[in-house]
C-alpha cells in the first residue's frame, strides 16, 4: 500500500467525499479498498468511516446529501433501517430487503445491494460454480438473504437454508421463491442437514460464528456434513483461514474466506458512484493492500 495512501496534501476542495456508515465502523478496512482505488485510477475523491447510532441513521442521510457527499457505503446495523431513507431503491436490494451502497441522485441518494455482486465476482474468480449445482447457505441473517438471491438468480439447482431457528430460514426461503415464481429455496434445521443426501454441494457459511476471537468455533460441528460440500466459502475474512475452511481443507476440499466478496463489494460501489470500471489487474492491486492492512502474510 506504500504510495497509494492520498496524503493530506492531495485533498482539495474539490475532492469528493465518500463514506461508511455504521456502527462500529473503527475496524473496518473499507478506507483501503477505495482510497486505493482512488490514487491507482487518478480519482479525486477520499473515503472515512462515520459512527452512526440508530437513531440518527435518517438524519445521517439527510445530513450525507446537504454536505454533498457522492456516496456512501452501509454495514451493520444499519442495512435495513437506511431503506426508509432513501429516495430510491435497486429493485433486487429492495427484495432483498438490504442496502448496503448509497449512489447520489437528485434529491437524496439511490440504495443498492453490492453484497451480492461481491459474492458473485469471488465465486466466478474463484471458479465455484452456482449454476446447475446445489447451494448450502448456513445461517438465516441479512446476508443469508443476499446470497439466497443471488443463487436463485444464478441458476443453482437447488438452495438450502440451514439455521437454528428455521422459521427465519422459512421466511428467506418464502421471499426468494415469492420473488422469483419459483419452488427452488427450502429451509431446514441444523439437525435435518446432517441428514442432506446427494454431495457437491457449494456450501457459504454466513454466520458470524468463527469471527475473531472465536477462532476455533463452528456452526456444524459434524465433520461427516463436510463430506457432502464440494467447495466452501465462509464470508468471514478474519481470521483469514477459519475453522469452517480448515475442516473442508482437512478433506481436501477448495475452501475460501470473504475477503475477496468485501473487495468485490466494495469495488461495484465504487464504479457505481465514479461510472467507472476497475480493472482486475486493479483490483488485484486493491487486495494486495487489503492484506498488507490485515497484516496477512501468505
Amino acid at each position: 500500500m506504500k504510495g497509494l495512501v492520498k496524503s493530506l496534501n492531495n485533498i482539495k476542495g474539490t475532492t469528493r467525499v465518500c463514506g461508511l456508515i455504521g456502527n462500529p465502523v473503527g475496524h473496518s478496512i473499507s478506507p483501503v479498498i477505495h482510497n486505493t482505488l482512488a490514487d491507482l485510477m487518478g480519482i479525486d475523491l477520499v473515503y472515512t468511516t462515520f459512527k452512526v447510532e440508530d437513531d440518527q441513521v435518517e438524519a445521517a442521510v439527510k445530513g450525507a446529501y446537504a454536505l454533498d457527499i457522492l456516496g456512501m457505503n452501509v454495514t451493520v446495523p444499519h442495512k435495513q433501517a437506511v431503506m426508509r431513507s432513501l429516495k430510491e431503491i435497486d429493485p433486487l436490494a429492495e427484495a432483498i430487503g438490504a442496502v448496503n451502497t448509497l449512489a447520489r441522485v437528485d434529491g437524496g441518494y439511490k440504495g443498492y445491494n453490492t453484497d451480492i455482486l461481491g459474492l458473485a465476482r469471488e465465486l466466478e474468480e474463484e471458479n465455484v460454480c452456482i449454476k446447475d449445482n446445489p447451494v448450502l447457505i448456513i445461517g438465516a441473517g441479512g446476508a443469508a438473504r443476499a446470497i439466497a438471491f443471488l443463487c436463485a438468480s444464478r441458476g443453482a439447482s437447488s438452495v438450502t437454508v440451514i439455521n437454528r431457528t428455521v422459521e427465519k430460514a422459512q421466511n428467506i426461503a418464502g421471499a426468494v421463491n415469492g420473488y422469483y415464481g419459483i419452488d427452488l429455496v427450502k429451509a431446514v434445521s441444523i439437525d435435518q442437514a446432517l441428514d442432506l443426501k446427494g454431495d457437491g454441494y457449494v456450501a457459504i457459511q454466513t454466520t458470524s460464528v468463527g469471527l475473531y476471537p472465536d477462532v476455533d468455533n463452528v456452526l456444524i460441528k459434524d465433520e461427516n456434513f463436510y463430506r457432502k460440500v464440494g467447495a466452501g466459502v465462509d464470508i468471514i475474512y478474519n481470521p483469514y483461514t477459519t475453522r469452517f475452511m480448515k475442516i473442508l481443507g482437512e478433506q481436501g476440499k477448495p475452501a475460501y474466506n470473504g475477503l475477496k466478496m468485501l473487495l468485490y463489494q466494495g469495488v461495484a460501489a465504487f464504479e457505481i458512484w465514479n461510472n467507472c470500471s476497475v480493472s482486475k489487474d486493479m483490483a488485484d492491486r486493491v487486495y494486495e493492500s487489503m492484506k498488507e492492512a490485515m497484516g496477512i502474510n501468505e
